[in-house]
């Protein structure tokens, strides 16, 4: 096989000698790699199938998880796999860390191309701990000192947003509440049938086996700020600036209101750190979920992304 080293993520490229068995023993070699540099694209090993990404997440990353407590919309397929965030493709969807908001997180994701965008949809990747590093000092100090707060309005059945049986891919108002019997979590149900959930987590984190601090959170997605602009203002007059009461936000750990400006800079600083590839069928790509953020861009025509996600 033939190394490319690249700032993010590494490239690594089948030999053409080499079959593509080859790749389902790179397991020591990818967790080297991961942590260098983040993430690791395997390109030319033809993982374009659902069944052959089964396969490959299978030796390289162990059991999947389930997107349970998830916050963006997407089908399942089959055991631990899924449809990449079907958001509409005209939109921009923010660097983030995969359920960094949540008491449980993937320490892996898998992505494959079934089918490359016609235009667009970049999976972009930034470096976690470049964005803490580089982040203005009073906006890393303040996030660091006081975490933050994340509120989730889920309807039962009926209503704006995704529903908390999608989210928590169950039926069971017990399945829920276990989430509320960890330290930082509220679970409220209401009249309607909703519920209403509130996180409270760090802004940053250790990595477990590099010993690097990395910007983990999804505040600035939360935040209402992170849609349009006309889209935003129409969010806070619909719910008269009530930040408890819409879909979803995000505070500070201490319940204080984050100002947009401060967002603003994370959006700028995680944008500065953004770096993209062009998708290609058959392409593998595994981003550790801690050292590296993801998101997508824009794109036009048919997308087809797999996802599946590993502890």
């Amino acid at each position: 096989m033939l190394a490319r080293p690249r700032t993010l993520p590494l490239v690594v490229e089948r030999n053409p000698l080499a079959s593509t068995e080859v790749l389902l023993s790179q397991k020591a070699e990818l967790r080297r790699d991961l942590l260098a540099h983040g993430a690791v694209l395997f390109r030319g090993f033809g993982v374009a199938t659902r069944e052959s990404f089964e396969v490959a997440v299978a030796a390289l990353g162990g059991p999947t998880l389930n997107y349970v407590d998830g916050n963006s919309p997407r089908r399942k397929l089959g055991s631990g796999v899924y449809t990449s965030t079907e958001y509409p493709p005209e939109f921009f969807i923010s660097l983030h860390n995969e359920l960094s908001y949540s008491q449980r997180w993937p320490a892996r994701l898998f992505f494959c191309c079934i089918t490359p965008p016609g235009e667009g949809g970049e999976t972009p990747l930034a470096d976690s701990r470049a964005i803490l590093r580089t982040l203005p000092p009073e906006v890393r100090e303040a996030f660091v000192r006081k975490g933050i707060r994340y509120i989730r309005n889920l309807h039962g059945g009926r209503g704006f947003g995704p529903s908390w049986q999608a989210t928590f891919e169950t039926d069971s108002r017990a399945v829920v509440e276990e989430f509320g019997c960890t330290e930082g979590s509220e679970v409220r149900w209401n009249e309607a049938g909703g519920v209403s959930i509130t996180q409270v987590r760090p802004a940053t984190i250790v990595h477990p086996d590099t010993g690097e601090a990395v910007w983990f959170n999804q505040a600035d997605q939360f935040h209402p700020s992170t849609h349009p602009k006309q889209i935003y203002d129409s969010i806070l007059a619909l719910y008269e600036g009530r930040e408890e009461l819409m879909p979803q936000t995000a505070k500070f750990g201490d319940g204080a209101s984050i100002d947009p400006a401060m967002l603003a800079e994370v959006r700028r600083t995680a944008g500065e750190q953004m770096r993209l590839f062009k998708w290609e069928e058959g392409d593998l790509l595994v981003v550790d979920n801690r050292l590296v953020a993801h998101g997508r861009q824009p794109f036009k025509g048919r997308r087809e992304i797999l996802v599946s996600m590993t502890g």
